[in-house]
């Protein structure tokens, strides 16, 4: 069975055969018969590695986080995950130091990671569970931001655009340079465009 833990850039779920590059983590959302009932748990998304020092999961297992599945790490961060700290613990802190670079460090009161997430919850989701977006100028946009058409998803990098899917991107061309709609949450752009690259699918560098 099929079960619907696919997640696209506007953080929905999907119902997809695809596995993607990385999974994820919002807390416990299915109960069990292993039907999602709600958008999240917590506050701390993360986006984990698909296999960690052997671990084996039984996927939407009863009183289990539920295990959520991206194409790659941009389509995760435009969904409003972080880097895991514990199995992408190399990615978590070139994140973390950029971030900082970018935002500044912890609150006070709060830990850096707590200060992430809470910023990024406000920039992603919104009370009544609505993907928040905000406008940008195209061309001023760094290499791995996710935008919309009004339609589909598309992926910014190198100065052109990819059509998002759960089995991968298809080149489209120029990268908009208009104003556009940017389903990446806003925190995130800075922590782009200040050198963090996320990970993408392979398909690009076919597609190019």
């Amino acid at each position: 069975m099929t079960l619907n833990n696919r997640v696209d850039p506007f953080g929905q779920f999907h119902a997809n055969s695809a596995h993607g590059t990385l999974m994820g983590n919002r807390g416990i959302l299915h109960d069990d018969q292993q039907n999602v009932l709600k958008t999240h748990a917590h506050q701390n998304w993360v986006a984990c590695t698909l296999s960690f020092k052997g671990r084996k999961r039984q996927i939407m297992a009863p009183g289990r986080y539920t295990e959520l599945f991206f194409l790659d790490e941009a389509t995760a961060l435009a969904a409003g995950h972080r880097p895991c700290a514990e199995c992408r613990r190399e990615r978590y802190r070139a994140f973390t130091e950029t971030w900082k670079a970018v935002h500044g460090g912890a609150e006070e009161g709060r830990s850096l990671p707590q200060t992430i997430d809470r910023a990024l919850h406000k920039a992603r989701i919104t009370r009544q569970r609505a993907k928040v977006t905000h406008e940008a100028i195209g061309a001023d946009l760094p290499d791995g931001t996710i935008v919309t058409d009004g339609v589909e998803p598309l992926l910014l990098w190198q100065g052109q655009s990819y059509r998002w899917s759960f089995d991968g991107y298809t080149a489209l061309g120029d990268a908009p340079q208009g104003i556009v709609t940017v389903l990446t949450p806003e925190p995130l752009i800075p922590v782009l465009r200040g050198g963090y690259r996320p990970a993408i699918h392979e398909s690009v560098e076919k597609a190019g």
